[in-house]
């Protein structure tokens, strides 16, 4: 009798273990936060080695909200994605685009921030003349003046040689659009592209208006100018996210409510003009 007692017992105790394992929501306290830190005004470090930018504050906000202890470390941009399902940190936080190819391997929280992606040039190019209208093209639906401008752009940058960040939604777009006309330079980034094109080494560059518009009010963009549309719609995503494991879907509801608090009292809005100079937070 007592030897099915204490078989009773560890058998509850097995399925209540079980079902703990399964339906016990993960209680998170502390998460370890990875940002680029190199692509100002989004992140970026400082001197003395501190991370400073829109993505920073836009997390510490969200752990503060939350109740969280966030560690926020720099990583390079190129090895971020798999660092995070490596478990080396729980969140990803950098300007990241959310992306359906993005999307099979992560989760996303958001989006906080939506911006389209321009063409930079310096001002003394005659790519710096190019006029388009529409002022804007989104690609999964392109209308026909759309496909004008487009046009127009693939005559104007046949043999030149347009620099951009690798692995991201603007290097996955001038793959798409303009490779077969052009010669894409990848760069592990934002910052060196930048600086091939203010000397001359590269004929355009493009990028997020988000990265553009702060820069060219600083001399490190000062000879700079826009030309072409603003892109959104297809490669260019759902909106910028902070990337979660699928395995972590407690967290991605930390965030998302955080996130949604400050899109609700315009916190997200506030930071935006701050860093960016515009609104760019998601409508």
């Amino acid at each position: 009798m007592k030897k099915l007692t204490l078989l009773g017992i560890i058998l509850v105790l097995a399925l209540t273990l079980g079902v703990a394992g399964i339906s016990g929501a993960k209680e998170w306290k502390k998460v370890r936060v990875a940002t680029e830190g190199a692509y100002p005004p989004w992140n970026a470090t400082d001197a003395s080695g501190k991370l400073y930018g829109f993505d920073i504050d836009v997390i510490n906000e969200v752990c503060k909200r939350s109740g969280l202890e966030c560690e926020i470390t720099a990583h390079a941009w190129k090895g971020i994605i798999p660092g995070l399902t490596a478990g080396k940190y729980d969140c990803i936080i950098a300007g990241m685009q959310t992306t359906h190819k993005r999307l099979k391997v992560i989760d996303f929280a958001g989006p906080y921030a939506k911006t389209p992606g321009s063409f930079a040039a310096l001002k003394s190019s005659p790519l710096a003349k190019f006029e388009s209208s529409p002022d804007q093209v989104t690609l999964n639906d392109i209308s026909t003046a759309e496909q004008s401008v487009m046009d127009g752009l693939l005559k104007l940058l046949d043999g030149k040689v347009i620099g951009v960040q690798t692995t991201t939604t603007h290097s996955n777009f001038l793959d798409t659009y303009f490779s077969k006309v052009a010669t894409i330079r990848k760069y592990d980034s934002q910052e060196n592209v930048l600086l091939d094109l203010s000397a001359g080494r590269i004929d355009a560059a493009e990028g997020s208006l988000s990265y553009w518009v702060p820069i060219m009010k600083k001399d490190q963009g000062k000879d700079l100018a826009l030309f072409g549309p603003a892109w959104t719609g297809d490669i260019f995503g759902l909106g910028n996210g902070i990337g979660v494991r699928k395995q972590d879907p407690e967290l991605k509801a930390i965030f998302d409510k955080a996130l949604k608090s400050m899109r609700e009292d315009g916190t997200i809005q506030k930071l935006a003009v701050k860093w960016f100079g515009f609104d760019n937070s998601p409508k």
